[in-house]
């Protein structure tokens, strides 16, 4: 972890008038009057939990309550027929929001606080999307009640991103230059905690392996095969060897999504699944061509043959920390979540859930303190491609119990029930808090602009990791029932 001097920064003190208070009460009122609304929009994402590229009726529901307020709507944008683009108002400043509505494909769980899948759903909502794309679009018609009532000029832009999830559907986006004009770009994040530091993430580059061998009965003649699963063993084994000799701040993960259907059959498909990450985008597709170079000789090896398909890149998140610091200041004002009885006792009980000691619920009241953190840790976002083509800042709020790992069954039981809800209102509070200074302090976005070029140097273009591959849309169909190998 790397910090920044602050005497290095520019740092914008926004106004804090009376006027300025008087507003955000204003919107904050406006998000509470709706908020019952904005659950109920939620909890049927929530319900829906469809998987990336295939969020059909999730992302119509939100483009419904967009088109319904007024925005003009764009549908089915760069390549993506779940992506869109909605836009209320004129002029500058231009003021970006995202929402994600994505689920996880292989978990679900219903709204107990105690393991209970739901017999034959598919998918679960681990990552809090559902929450993502209603806050942000909560937030949206907030400031746009402003703009009407004030006259204000200014233009809100609400970008639907489908297939976070390794679908890296804003890197498509900002590959057709549909953020280009935009002056910043805000976003959240479902959390164990609330947080608006200014933070980086890992980059990360992602692919499909295929391996083609011979069928023939494993007892009764397994010369005439080749085995495809054989190939991929083989990938495996090398690339764990290869572990030894990355940098430490690198991360490389698979799965295999088809090793054969029978043990007495020489497979002759198999598939490894690969996600390979690193602080630094070039590494990782360094990485991911000696991956490529191993699968060959795997390949090689095992008399196989291999195809491979990238699936997705995406870049580590670029910190700001001009905006970042105002949308914390923003989250300190709204303040953290607070549980009701029948709140606590869920969350006591997902706590008896954990291995080891968990946190104090109390901290889902608290702002955690803020950083400035360079090198990315933990997790990746295709927002890391949208924050190298403009300025980008974002939060977490607790959706979830203190504690909670994101992609487990409790955060998708939490995201389930009023815990999840109220974190999301927290969010949607703190994002048009945001907007409103973004759209009343020119200095603020000024000194968003010169730490952004800063950062990324003079001679910076920018390359997607993915290439010019078309938007991955049946990534996830074998998880759906599809045909085919993906």
């Amino acid at each position: 972890m790397k910090k920044i001097a602050a005497a290095v920064l520019c740092i914008v003190l926004l106004p804090q008038s009376s006027q300025a208070q008087d507003v955000k009460e204003q919107l904050a009122a406006f998000i509470d009057a709706n908020a019952d609304q904005y659950a109920a929009t939620a909890q049927h994402i929530w319900d829906l939990a469809e998987v990336g590229y295939m969020e059909t009726e999730s992302s119509e529901t939100l483009q419904g309550v967009l088109r319904d307020a007024g925005f003009e709507v764009a549908s089915g944008v760069a390549g993506m027929p779940t992506a869109f683009v909605a836009t209320y108002g004129g002029g500058g400043p231009i003021i970006g929001i995202m929402g994600e509505y994505d689920a996880l494909p292989g978990i679900n769980q219903s709204r107990s606080s105690s393991p209970d899948p739901i017999p034959g759903k598919i998918a679960g909502h681990a990552c809090g999307h559902h929450l993502f794309g209603t806050g942000s679009v909560a937030a949206a018609l907030a400031v746009r009640d402003w703009l009407n009532e004030s006259g204000t000029p200014g233009t809100i832009r609400v970008y639907g991103t489908p297939a976070e999830e390794g679908g890296a559907g804003k890197v498509y986006l900002v590959r057709e230059g549909l953020m280009d004009d935009v002056d910043v770009m805000l976003h959240w994040h479902a959390s164990s905690v609330n947080s608006a530091s200014a933070s980086s993430s890992l980059a990360n580059k992602s692919g499909k392996f295929r391996f083609y061998g011979r069928s023939s009965h494993a007892a009764g003649a397994p010369w005439r095969g080749r085995s495809a699963l054989d190939g991929v063993e083989a990938f495996h084994y090398m690339i764990n060897l290869m572990r030894e000799h990355v940098t430490p701040a690198a991360r490389i993960h698979y799965v295999v999504t088809s090793g054969g259907s029978a043990p007495n059959v020489v497979p002759s498909f198999a598939e490894s699944y690969i996600y390979v990450r690193h602080p630094d985008p070039e590494e990782s597709r360094r990485m991911f061509d000696w991956v490529t170079q191993i699968a060959e000789a795997a390949a090689m090896g095992t008399e196989t043959r291999m195809e491979h398909e990238v699936i997705h890149g995406i870049y580590n998140v670029l910190p700001n920390e001009a905006l970042a610091r105002a949308m914390f200041d923003n989250l300190n004002e709204v303040g953290g979540v607070e549980y009701n009885e029948e709140e606590r006792e869920f969350a006591e009980a997902i706590h008896r859930t954990f291995f080891g000691a968990a946190p104090p619920l109390e901290r889902a009241q608290m702002i955690e303190p803020f950083e400035v953190i360079e090198v990315g840790q933990g997790g990746s976002t295709d927002v890391g491609d949208v924050s190298w083509v403009v300025p980008t800042a974002g939060l977490g709020t607790a959706t979830w119990v203190p504690g909670t790992s994101a992609h487990s069954w409790q955060a998708v039981a939490a995201g389930g029930m009023s815990i999840g809800n109220k974190g999301m209102i927290n969010a949607a509070k703190t994002l048009a808090f945001t907007m409103y200074d973004l759209f009343t302090t020119p200095e603020l976005i000024d000194a968003a602009h010169e730490e952004f070029d800063r950062r990324r140097g003079p001679d910076y273009v920018y390359e997607p990791l993915l290439g010019d591959r078309d938007p991955p849309l049946d990534y996830r169909a074998s998880v759906v029932g599809g045909s085919g190998n993906n």
